[in-house]
């Protein structure tokens, strides 16, 4: 009997390996190239997904771990780029490089999900893990900052 996996509201067959990381069928099989690879330990955080809405670094989460579950990528986060995260991302001109931003934005999506209004330390606290290597926390920290006060409105 095959597994299946459930992606941005998309099942799919897990004819792979059991051990094949969540981010090689991410992106080598289903061509979801959003979520980076970086350091291959969980360490850095460019591969953060959802899985059943917490954040977890996909370079280490093997396939079997999460057959049965709903996965989100930042493809999936929204479907037209409208998410508050990622407005605020644009309007705090948070990007350099870019690479670490959807593993940022996803991190900080689950992070908010818990948190609808952190403190500056909650932020800190919730995005020390991933690494940006433009230096741009301060603007990240911002834009989480204005994306919770702006979910906070939506509810």
């Amino acid at each position: 009997m095959s597994k299946s996996i459930k992606i941005n509201d998309k099942s799919y067959n897990l004819d792979v390996p059991d051990d094949m990381p969540l981010l090689w069928f991410l992106r080598d099989k289903l061509e979801l190239t959003g979520t980076k690879y970086g350091c291959g330990m969980g360490l850095c955080g460019a591969c953060t997904v959802h899985v059943d809405g917490q954040a977890v670094r996909a370079c280490v989460m093997p396939v079997s771990a999460v057959a049965g579950k709903s996965i989100t990528t930042i493809e999936g986060l929204s479907k037209d780029g409208n998410h508050p995260l990622q407005k605020a991302w644009l309007k705090h001109k948070v990007p350099q490089c870019g690479y670490c931003q959807a593993g940022q934005i996803m991190n900080a999506a689950s992070f908010l999900a818990t948190t609808p209004r952190p403190s500056s330390d909650d932020i800190d606290n919730a995005m020390q893990g991933n690494i940006c290597r433009c230096g741009t926390y301060q603007r990240i920290k911002l834009a989480v900052a204005d994306a919770a006060y702006e979910l906070a409105k939506e509810v």
